[in-house]
């Protein structure tokens, strides 16, 4: 017999941590590998974790309604193959809920997971590994990483657990300056006092006022969007597009698209077709942030900014984009809406994004500033396609016609997009919707 540890899955970018909904297995259960072992809520979607191993279910490590993070361990399946992992001993119980330990591999993920989660943080990379727990501690303490270093470890293997960061904490609290590498840190490793978040402002509140509690998905998109801003210096370039020939063609083409594909054809896969030629031209539009390195990527994965019935969004991805035809663009845009509506996204549906759209004019706003998904660079809002009066250029000469407009709003990171990108490329979206074969066929 051998123990497998079970860890939390990362189930999308950027999600760091998840929620434990509920058990669907006990322990003393037989499992078989990738059967479902649990249910976990993230902030963009709530799914089944299957089971990493066949074997029994030995032991549950974290209770329904604690928050873990990606990488660390949630339960230990007894298994009847012998593993290298499982020559050492593991904790159990208590140890390893409070000291979550992890493969070598997750704890490298777990450890960098959690750094990279902000970019003031005054813990930065170490060979020692903390788990989670610490880390968020030392973050909201402002801990430096020499600090954490100098602090000696009860747990296993010497690691630091949360009883010798409490005990940490009040030695500090009584005396400061006798804490070993609290005075000797390097400043850029601690955090600015101008650098803390600002204090929200008291509201008053009266009788007539109702409260109303933030549900767990809208306190996790504030959080996201707070995140978001404090990362990159969002600009935003406007356009306006005449997409006159979009709109007839539409119109002419629907009615026989439904009777021969079974679905409506949108404004939507139009314009994410134009959103990935024009990266076809602007490869450098594709690209992600990791620190001080740009990661180009290869694939063009658009994200689509959907409204669920609770007012919440939710942005499924349309992976490989670039390869993917009209009719199934279209097909792909209707299939995930109707996913987000009925609540039957999975986990691979909203990650690996490159790039979003958000459309803005299906509630009748003509534009937007919107915010990036990190660690998106670019993020387009298209605004309500109106009917307005145009000069436009005529055989005979210049003529004022009634013509089908729209604005395109690109927010951009401005740290590794400049200006003229930015701005080229939402021009360049705006040439392909204007340059729109009115004769194409379906």
């Amino acid at each position: 017999m051998a123990l497998e540890e079970m860890v939390m899955p990362k189930m999308g970018e950027s999600i760091m941590e998840g929620t434990v909904l509920s058990w669907l297995k006990e322990e003393g259960d037989r499992i078989e590998a990738d059967e479902s072992v649990l249910e976990v809520a993230t902030d963009k979607v709530d799914t089944e974790v299957p089971a990493t191993h066949s074997g029994v279910l030995k032991e549950i490590l974290v209770k329904e309604g604690d928050v873990v993070a990606v990488g660390a361990p949630i339960a230990l399946i007894e298994t009847e193959a012998e593993s290298e992992s499982t020559k050492a001993p593991l904790p159990t119980g208590k140890e390893a809920s409070k000291e979550a330990p992890a493969t070598e591999r997750s704890k490298k993920d777990t450890a960098t997971a959690v750094m990279a989660e902000s970019a003031s943080s005054p813990v930065t990379t170490s060979s020692r590994f903390y788990s989670p727990l610490v880390m968020n501690m030392a973050k909201a303490e402002g801990i430096t990483l020499n600090e954490l270093e100098q602090i000696q470890g009860t747990g296993r293997e010497g690691r630091v657990t949360k009883k010798d960061m409490l005990s940490h904490l009040e030695q500090r609290s009584q005396s400061p300056t006798s804490i070993p590498g609290a005075q000797a840190s390097s400043p850029a490793l601690a955090q600015p006092e101008q650098n803390k978040a600002p204090q929200p402002m008291p509201v008053s509140i009266s009788g007539q006022d109702e409260i109303i509690e933030m549900d767990r998905m809208r306190k996790m998109i504030a959080q996201r969007m707070v995140d978001s801003k404090r990362i990159s210096p969002h600009v935003t370039s406007f356009v306006e597009a005449d997409v006159t020939h979009i709109v007839k063609w539409r119109n002419r083409v629907k009615q026989e698209f439904m009777e021969r594909e079974g679905e409506p054809i949108t404004f939507t896969p139009i314009f994410i077709e134009a959103v990935v030629q024009a990266m076809k031209d602007y490869p450098m539009m594709n690209i992600q942030v990791d620190g001080d390195r740009i990661i180009k990527k290869k694939a063009i994965n658009i994200g689509m900014a959907v409204a669920l019935p609770s007012g919440n969004l939710i942005v499924p991805v349309i992976h490989h984009a670039d390869q993917i035809n009209l009719v199934g663009l279209t097909k792909r845009v209707n299939e995930l809406a109707r996913k987000a509506r009925e609540n039957k996204l999975s986990p691979d549906d909203l990650q690996g994004g490159t790039y979003t759209i958000s459309n803005v004019g299906s509630f009748g706003n003509v534009m937007g500033t919107p915010i990036l998904m990190q660690p998106q660079v670019g993020i387009m809002a298209l605004g309500a396609v109106q009917k307005k009066p145009a000069v436009i250029e005529t055989p005979s000469g210049d003529a004022i016609a009634i013509r089908h407009k729209m604005f395109l709003s690109h927010s951009y990171d401005h740290r590794v997009v400049d200006g003229s990108l930015g701005g080229m490329f939402v021009r360049r979206v705006a040439d392909y919707l204007e340059r729109f074969d009115l004769n194409r066929p379906i």
